[in-house]
């Protein structure tokens, strides 16, 4: 469940700041107070997780020269001004200076709170999207969301580290479901061109006339720039490639030859024609094949990703434990198993459904995994792979699981997870090391 939101709450008088803190924590809120305005600039940083409330007169820096700070640390952040009778025109200078809004003295409890939880409102979207551009910018962070270690994700990450560092177009094939626009946002992070812009667009969301516009100009006047002049010195993400018309292959084929060599704009492709059974070769004509697959990365299935499906299970429905506020369901053997050999074709897509139906029946009480997987499946059996998995296979990929979820519920202590596995020492230190889990990462 997400945390409640911080309210810093600003003014000279005791008695003033206790009623304000304690009506808003009743309301919810996780409140802190400040004696003064300079108090007050030591404790708020850019990045404040929440909003402030503060009174307009007092001693020292008062509340308009502490809205002016604090606008000039993070504009975006909600600033309440709390007024003095009579004191509307400076209520009304604060806010053209970027106050959120402002308090009438005597001011009614319910008002606050109704203003409260708009400014945190409000203020929880500004961080979520700034936490989202630094992480579409973070090729760390970006690397860290490919989850897995199986042979097939290895490979994966080291085409993206390699390929990112590589200055040709590139062309991401495979299923849907399998990340492929993660794929895409991590290149672009990784590589040279990480501090520029990266532009997606979707060829299939659009008309032709539309996508004409949207791609090359000349755009409407309430449409964005051109994207190709939007991405100039970045990256051009194109989803659906093969929805282009031909006469838009030979515009977009004109537009990479005119570029030159290297690449003002890096383009990546993005093909979904495996769902198809279809290559991309057989829509899109040979010259532009050639230009947009001079580097080329397959997205592997989840069915061919081993224990990866486990750790990803694991991952996901811990997440949504987290959301819903419930436990996470304990995962068996014979379960862990059904994991293992079910077919996925929606990929990772289908597993983050099946992980959050999971939690929400386990929250009920009721349903198996089983049950879930049946629901996914034409058979009235759960369908499994055709691809046969060695016993060895298995048990490998339940133990990790089992160890890392026990590491995790203890929060790294080896102590309690030997007693719980009834593991000694040494072969627990030799099983995380086979799995490579390290203890540092639950503590």
């Amino acid at each position: 469940m997400s945390k409640a939101m911080k309210i810093a709450i600003v003014d000279d008088e005791k008695d003033m700041r206790q009623s304000i803190s304690q009506w808003l924590a009743l309301s919810g809120f996780d409140t802190e107070t400040f004696a003064s305005a300079e108090d007050a600039l030591k404790g708020l940083g850019a990045d404040y997780p929440g909003i402030v409330v503060s009174d307009i007169k007092m001693p020292g820096m008062d509340g308009m020269q502490l809205l002016k700070k604090l606008k000039g640390v993070d504009s975006t952040l909600p600033v309440i001004m709390i007024t003095g009778h009579g004191d509307v025109p400076m209520a009304v200078e604060a806010m053209r200076i970027g106050a959120f809004d402002f308090l009438e003295k005597p001011f009614n409890p319910d008002r606050m709170t109704e203003l409260a939880k708009k400014a945190t409102q409000a203020r929880r979207l500004t961080l979520d999207n700034r936490a989202l551009r630094r992480e579409l910018s973070d090729g760390t962070a970006l690397m860290k969301k490919l989850i897995g270690a199986s042979p097939a994700m290895e490979r994966l990450k080291e085409d993206i580290l390699d390929l990112g560092q590589a200055d040709g177009h590139v062309l991401i094939e495979g299923e849907t479901g399998t990340g492929k626009t993660l794929v895409a946002h991590a290149l672009h992070a990784v590589g040279a061109r990480a501090a520029k812009k990266f532009v997606l667009i979707s060829c299939s969301a659009y008309d032709e006339d539309t996508l004409t516009r949207r791609l090359f100009g000349p755009a409407a006047d309430d449409e964005p720039i051109p994207a190709m002049e939007e991405a100039r010195g970045g990256t051009l993400l194109l989803e659906d490639i093969e929805a282009l018309s031909p006469a838009l292959q030979a515009r977009l084929l004109t537009a990479i030859n005119d570029q030159g060599t290297p690449a003002e704009t890096r383009i990546v492709a993005i093909s979904n024609l495996q769902d198809e059974g279809k290559t991309i070769e057989a829509v899109m004509r040979p010259d532009l094949f050639y230009r947009l697959a001079a580097l080329r990365i397959t997205v592997p299935p989840l069915r061919q990703r081993g224990e990866d499906i486990l750790t990803l299970f694991t991952r996901l429905s811990d997440q949504f434990a987290d959301e819903y506020g419930c436990d996470a369901p304990q995962v068996s053997a014979q379960e862990a198993a059904q994991l293992l050999q079910a077919p996925w074709p929606g990929n990772v897509r289908q597993l983050i459904n099946v992980a959050e139906r999971a939690v929400l029946q386990n929250r009920r009480g009721t349903g198996t995994i089983a049950s879930l997987l049946m629901a996914d499946s034409d058979d009235s059996r759960p369908a499994m792979t055709t691809e046969g998995k060695p016993l060895k296979e298995f048990v490998e990929a339940f133990e990790r699981m089992l160890i890392d979820n026990t590491m995790r519920r203890h929060k790294g202590s080896i102590v309690a997870v030997m007693d719980e596995l009834c593991l000694p020492r040494r072969t627990l230190n030799e099983k995380m090391a086979k799995y490579q889990l390290q203890r540092s990462d639950y503590l």
